[in-house]
Parts: structure tokens; sequence; C-alpha cells
């Protein structure tokens, strides 16, 4: 079984930033890949931003130059670094990892950007 558990989100100014973290609880060992989505009120959850297992990324276009996605290995955990913050950035943002064929998500964390 494996829980993921999302912290850092919060209300903060445009151009602002914030970090975000996701610490996995239980065997991640065979996790291919830890993402980070979103989902703006009205509208359905979008993939944020992605990393392999050998650390490879990607990121959807409008975050690409102002998000970075991380993890440590060590640590469990996974970071997701927001600079330049817009107010279309005002979300739930989730992590969620698979893990032999099981996908598990996190409760999600608010952040908010007013306009």
């Amino acid at each position: 079984q494996v829980q993921l558990v999302e912290s850092g989100g919060g209300l903060v100014q445009p151009g602002g930033s914030l970090r975000l973290s996701c610490a996995a609880s239980g065997d991640i060992s065979n996790a291919f890949a830890m993402a980070w989505y979103r989902q703006a009120p009205g509208k359905q959850r979008e993939l944020v931003a992605v990393i392999s297992s050998g650390g490879s990324t990607n990121y959807v276009d409008s975050v690409k130059g102002r998000f970075t996605i991380s993890r440590d290995n060590t640590k469990n955990t996974m970071y997701l670094q927001m600079n330049s913050l817009k107010p279309e950035d005002t979300a739930v943002y989730y992590c969620k990892t698979v893990v032999l064929g099981a996908a598990y998500w996190g409760q999600g964390t608010q952040v908010a950007v007013p306009s």
C-alpha cells in the first residue's frame, strides 16, 4: 500500500513562488514515474509535470520555464517548485504515482493566486 501526502500550498500574490512537496510512504521502489496534476474550479484535472524513475521530466506547455519537478529518492519525496505564479495557476494540486499497475493519489493541496 502506498500513501501520498501533499503539502506546501497556500495563497501567493502573482509573480510569487511556492514549493509543493509530496511525501510517499510504503513501497514505491517499483514506481515508474511520479507526477503532479491540478484541477481548477469547473475544469478537468490536468497533468502538470511528470518525472520518471530515472529523472527525466516533462511539463505541460503552460508551466514550462516556471515550474520545476524534482524528486529525492532518499526521502521518498517529490517536489514542485513553482515560480512566477499566475492567477491561472490557481487549483488544487495532486500528486500521483503508479506502482505495479495501481494508481495512488494524494489528497491535494490548494494553491491560490488572486487576480
